[in-house]
C-alpha cells in the first residue's frame, strides 16, 4: 500500500504547473500518469480515492449542497438504471468511508457541470481503431488508466471520478470515447462517465451499447463515439430532455447539428477541427500511423498547458487486438489485457510560445 501511495502522490506533485509570467519561454510540464489493475474496487481504489476527495468534494460542492440531490435519489438512479453496478457502487461507497457526501458524489446522479474539448475518429484501414484526443485543464485530470473487472468483463480505459471513464476497451472488442457536445443545457442525469463505465460493461458491440445509451439519462450533451470488433461504428448524440440521436458518424469535435453554443465553438475550433479530421478520413490512402501523427499536430493537437486547455493524451483504441496505445508527441505507453502493466508514465507537456 505504501508504495502506491507514493507513486500517486509523485503523480499529484507531477501536475502542479506554475503559471508562466508575460515574456517567460515555454517551459515543459511534466505530468505522470499511473497505471492500475485492480478487477474489484479494493486498497488501490481507496487509496486513490483518500487522494483526491479533497478536491472531488470541492468540486461537487461548488455550488452548495442543496444543489446536488439526496444519497436516497442517487442509489435509486443506479438501481433504477444501472442495477449492474449497483453493488460496485456500494463497495465504491464502503471504500470511500461510507459517508452520505462520498455516496452522493460517487453515483455521478446530476453532478455538477464540467466542458472539454475532445477530438474522435474511427478508421477501418486495416482493422478498425478508434482514435480520441482529450484536451482538458491538466489539474483536473485524475491521469489513472484501470484494467477492472467490475462485472466479470474486463475492461480498460482513462479514469474519471474514479471509477467512471472518460474513454476504454473492454474485452469484447467494443471501444467508447466522448467529446463535449456544445450545448449549454443541464438536466437530471448521470454524469458522462458513469454511463462509458455502465457501457462498457454491460455492452459486447455497437448495437448494444447505442440501445443502451439511448435509454440512460444524461445531466449533459456529450457525443458518444462506439466501434467494435466487427467493425461497426456509430455516435450517439446525448443530451438532457431529448431523445439520443445515433448516426454513423466516424469524425466528431464539439458540436452537435445545428451548433448550439457559437462562443464555445469558436473558442475550440470545433468546425474546423471537424473540417481538416474529416478531409483526412475520406483519404483513401489514409494510414493508421498518418492518422494518429495528425492527432498529435495542431490543428487537432493544442498546447495551452498553462492556460487550462491541452491535449493531455491521445487514446489509440485496437478492438480486435484488445489494445490501447497512449500517445503524446515523443512516447507511447501500450496497454493491453494480454499484457497490462502497472507503474507511471511521466510526459513532459510543452505549452506554445
Amino acid at each position: 500500500m505504501s508504495s502506491l501511495r507514493d507513486t500517486l502522490a509523485r503523480a499529484m506533485r507531477g501536475r502542479q504547473g506554475r503559471a508562466r509570467a508575460p515574456g517567460d519561454p515555454p517551459r515543459a510540464i511534466p505530468f505522470t500518469f499511473v497505471a492500475i489493475a485492480e478487477d474489484q474496487p479494493a486498497d488501490t481504489f481507496q487509496a486513490r480515492f483518500d487522494e483526491s476527495w479533497d478536491a472531488y468534494r470541492a468540486w461537487y460542492l461548488q455550488a452548495g449542497d442543496a444543489a446536488r440531490p439526496s444519497y436516497v435519489e442517487c442509489r435509486a438512479a443506479i438501481r433504477t438504471h444501472m442495477p449492474e453496478l449497483l453493488a460496485t457502487y456500494e463497495r465504491v461507497v464502503e471504500l470511500g468511508g461510507g459517508g452520505d457526501l462520498a455516496a452522493r458524489m460517487l453515483s455521478l446522479w446530476c453532478p455538477p457541470s464540467y466542458l472539454s474539448g475532445c477530438t474522435q475518429a474511427v478508421l477501418f484501414r486495416p482493422a478498425p481503431v478508434l482514435v480520441r484526443n482529450y484536451d482538458y485543464d491538466l489539474h483536473r485530470i485524475e491521469g489513472a488508466i484501470v484494467r477492472t473487472g467490475y462485472t466479470g468483463r474486463g475492461v480498460i480505459g482513462m479514469s474519471d471520478c474514479l471509477w467512471g471513464l472518460l474513454d476504454g476497451v473492454n474485452d469484447q472488442g467494443l471501444a467508447v470515447s466522448i467529446t463535449f457536445g456544445g450545448r449549454r443545457e443541464i438536466g437530471e442525469g448521470f454524469g458522462i462517465p458513469l454511463v462509458v463505465r455502465y457501457v462498457l460493461e454491460t455492452c459486447g458491440d455497437v448495437d448494444e451499447a447505442a440501445a443502451t445509451i439511448r435509454r440512460l439519462p444524461v445531466h449533459m450533451a456529450y457525443n458518444v463515439t462506439m466501434v467494435d470488433a466487427a467493425g461497426r461504428t456509430a455516435t450517439a448524440f446525448v443530451g438532457p430532455g431529448r431523445e439520443a440521436e445515433v448516426r454513423p458518424l466516424e469524425v466528431i469535435t464539439n458540436h452537435q447539428d445545428p451548433v448550439m453554443w457559437e462562443e464555445y465553438a469558436r473558442a475550440t475550433r470545433t468546425i474546423e477541427r471537424e473540417r481538416h479530421l474529416s478531409a483526412l478520413v475520406a483519404d483513401s490512402g489514409m494510414a493508421e500511423h498518418r492518422l494518429v501523427g495528425a492527432f498529435l499536430e495542431p490543428p487537432l493537437y493544442a498546447r495551452g498547458f498553462d492556460r487550462g486547455y491541452g491535449t493531455l493524451y491521445t487514446a489509440v483504441y485496437r478492438p480486435v487486438d484488445g489494445v490501447v496505445d497512449y500517445r503524446w508527441p515523443g512516447s507511447t505507453w501500450r496497454q493491453a489485457f494480454v499484457a497490462f502493466v502497472e507503474g507511471e508514465h511521466t510526459v513532459p507537456l510543452i505549452p506554445d510560445a
